[in-house]
Order: C-alpha cells, then sequence, then structure tokens
C-alpha cells in the first residue's frame, strides 16, 4: 500500500493522511494479533475486532474525502491508481482484514510470493516447458521442497527419502 502513496513525487499532505492512518491501524492490529497468539489465544475479542473494523471504515470514509473518484478519465493516472487502490481497500475489507479474525491467515503474502518466484524464474530463462507433464513434474517437486522447508525438515533429507520410495508427508491436524 505504501508503494502506490509514497512512489509518485506530486503526492500532497492531504493524500498521506488516510494512508498513513490506514498503514498505521494495519501494523497496530497486527501487533494485537501477535501478542493474542503469544497468550496462546485462537482469536481477538469480537469487541476489539469490532473497534479495530470501525476505525477501517472511519479511514475509508477520510480516503475518499481527500481521493474522490476520477469524474472523467482526464485525471492523473496517479490519482486513478489512488482511487483504485481505495476503492479496493473498501470493496475487499474482509480480505484485508482476515489476519485479525483468522489467525490461520497471514498478514503478509510474501510465502505465496516465494514459492512462485522459482517458477516465473525458470519461465524467464527458458521461456515455457517443453510438455505439459514436464511443467506439473517440476511444480510437484518444487512444492515438496517448499513443504519440507516450511515444516522445517532437512530437505536433502526429504528427497533422500522420496528417491528410496518413502516420501516425507506432513502431519495431519
Amino acid at each position: 500500500m505504501r508503494a502506490g502513496v509514497d512512489d509518485h513525487p506530486s503526492v500532497g499532505l492531504r493524500q498521506l493522511l488516510p494512508a498513513g492512518d490506514m498503514v498505521a491501524l494495519l501494523c497496530e492490529a497486527k501487533d494485537m494479533v501477535e501478542t493474542a497468539k503469544a497468550k496462546g489465544a485462537t482469536s481477538l475479542s469480537d469487541s476489539t475486532l469490532h473497534s479495530i473494523r470501525i476505525r477501517y471504515g472511519q479511514i475509508i470514509a477520510a480516503g475518499r474525502l481527500t481521493n474522490p473518484g476520477p469524474p472523467s478519465l482526464e485525471r492523473h493516472c496517479y490519482e486513478r491508481k489512488a482511487y483504485n487502490l481505495l476503492v479496493r481497500l473498501d470493496t475487499q475489507r474482509a480480505d484485508v482484514l482476515r489476519f485479525a479474525s483468522d489467525f490461520r491467515a497471514s498478514f503478509d503474502n510474501n510465502q505465496a510470493e516465494r514459492d512462485i518466484r522459482m517458477v516465473k524464474q525458470q519461465q524467464k530463462i527458458s521461456g515455457s516447458w517443453r510438455t505439459l507433464a514436464g511443467a506439473r513434474t517440476y511444480c510437484a517437486i518444487r512444492g515438496y521442497v517448499s513443504t519440507l522447508r516450511k515444516q522445517n525438515e532437512d530437505i536433502l533429507g526429504g528427497l533422500r527419502l522420496l528417491f528410496d520410495g518413502k516420501p516425507w508427508l506432513p502431519i495431519q491436524t
């Protein structure tokens, strides 16, 4: 979210305030979730979630006042981008705040980006896979290695077990 606001040199203070407030709210909510997890809680209290949602709505409303919708396509490209981001944050509130209501959801999507980075890099280097079967095999191996890494298992040992016909499987919960 910061990248959309901080990247443009013509951003005025009026446009930064709602974005700064949103960043602060999301960071506070993340800290509340981490504190609750450390205490062994499985969710935030209903009153805490309600107050987060109310503040979120107030920040969206303030953002709409400072960044009204474009009256036409004549507006500067940046201003349309800021407005479009505001619309996405408004229409996808549940997804943005999912980390606060469901502790299984991550605050960021860094892990998902890391999971696809090697696939995209392989595509960039060779252009594509020669066969669909080759692409499926590559993805299966990458998925297996990624799962080993996420479960803090020895990757080389896991691959050795796989080639010995005794694949490592994560514990079912």
